[in-house]
């Protein structure tokens, strides 16, 4: 396996020339997702808002409140599930091909890693959140181990679309078994960078999130290779 720095050479190399459109696509996803959960977060604020001034001897205000909370929480879910989920396989695997092919359609790309095959991206993303936080329920430590063995999931979705999403959180076990501290260790060596970006309110994780996501590509491609290299079937 490489090191952390080779990672982020990689990552920089095919960021060289290419900033432009991967801040575009990260500014796209942040807009839709403003736009798809905005309104459901104003009404479940709202609600709360509220609770501060409902009269506790009055049940029937009490429920209409709740109800609102749920059905806010209920949306705000659904399009996490059905919008933003396949997105998210999306934006990985569009940086993926930035880094393999020199391919900088990052906002095209988006879409279409995301919503080709569009329910077998949904239900793959969708079973790696349910059994992660099936795990995270026993305790925060069990959550995460899971959450960094099953983190290839998107890549093996995109280029396995043979798969079902049980065999590819499989494979993305199998390709991760001794190598989930090694990712950890490489999310670690940003956390300057998270810390610097926090300080400009957040305006730098728009160039944060494309070099983290394509050294992740990087590291992808170099642990799928020893995967290869030690009999498995990719």
């Amino acid at each position: 396996m490489k090191t952390n720095q080779d990672y982020k050479n990689a990552a920089l190399s095919a960021l060289k020339g290419n900033w432009a459109p991967a801040v575009l696509a990260v500014v796209v996803f942040c807009a839709v997702e403003l736009v798809a959960i905005g309104p459901a977060s104003w009404q479940m604020g709202r609600f709360q808002t509220m609770a501060a001034d409902i009269n506790p001897g009055n049940p029937a205000a009490m429920l209409e409140m709740m109800s609102g909370i749920n059905q806010a929480s209920s949306w705000q879910m659904l399009v996490y599930v059905f919008a933003l989920f396949p997105l998210i396989i999306g934006l990985t695997n569009a940086f993926r091909a930035l880094l393999v092919n020199g391919d900088n359609r990052v906002t095209q790309n988006m879409f279409q890693f995301g919503f080709h095959p569009y329910w077998h991206k949904v239900w793959g993303y969708l079973l790696m959140y349910i059994f992660i936080a099936l795990w995270s329920l026993l305790l925060i430590i069990p959550g995460i181990v899971k959450s960094l063995s099953y983190a290839m999931t998107p890549y093996i979705l995109e280029e396995n679309p043979e798969l079902s999403a049980n065999e590819a959180i499989d494979r993305s076990r199998a390709m991760m078994r001794g190598h989930k501290y090694d990712l950890l260790w490489l999310y670690l060596s940003f956390i300057g960078w998270f810390l610097l970006s926090f300080l400009t309110l957040g305006i730098g994780l728009l160039w944060l999130i494309p070099y983290v996501e394509t050294a992740q590509a990087a590291f992808y491609e170099d642990v799928k290779a020893d995967y290869a290299q030690n009999g498995g079937l990719i």
